[in-house]
């Protein structure tokens, strides 16, 4: 994953909530949306979002008393830090499963500087 859209999931309102609450227990998308008061359409895109991302996984599939399966949520992520170092941006993440990322964006100051003022 890149380091710019690791850092946007990481910091954008919905994902960052979704991702946080979904640490502890697995939940669903509607205990998500009620707890965190995401409009559910735009809880399950997040929830989609992240998945894709594999920063969650749906851990079980529940059978609801009206006979219904809904899925259950888990966060992949145990740690996860964004830094702004000289000239670069750095996402470092920590998954569950102990493996890590480590990305990080070089910014050429310099030149973006130049170019605008030539």
């Amino acid at each position: 994953m890149q380091v710019l859209q690791t850092s946007r999931l990481l910091t954008e309102e919905y994902t960052a909530k979704i991702l946080m609450a979904t640490m502890g227990r697995p939940k669903s998308a509607f205990e998500l949306s009620d707890a965190l008061g995401i409009p559910i359409a735009a809880c399950y895109r997040k929830i989609r979002v992240l998945e894709d991302a594999g920063l969650i996984h749906c851990s079980e599939r529940r059978l609801t008393q009206a006979g219904k399966r809904i899925s259950m949520y888990k966060s992949m992520v145990r740690n996860a830090n964004i830094s702004f170092e000289r000239n670069k941006i750095r996402a470092r993440i920590e998954m569950v499963d102990g493996s890590s990322t480590d990305d990080c964006f070089d910014i050429d100051l310099n030149a973006m500087f130049s170019e605008s003022h030539a």
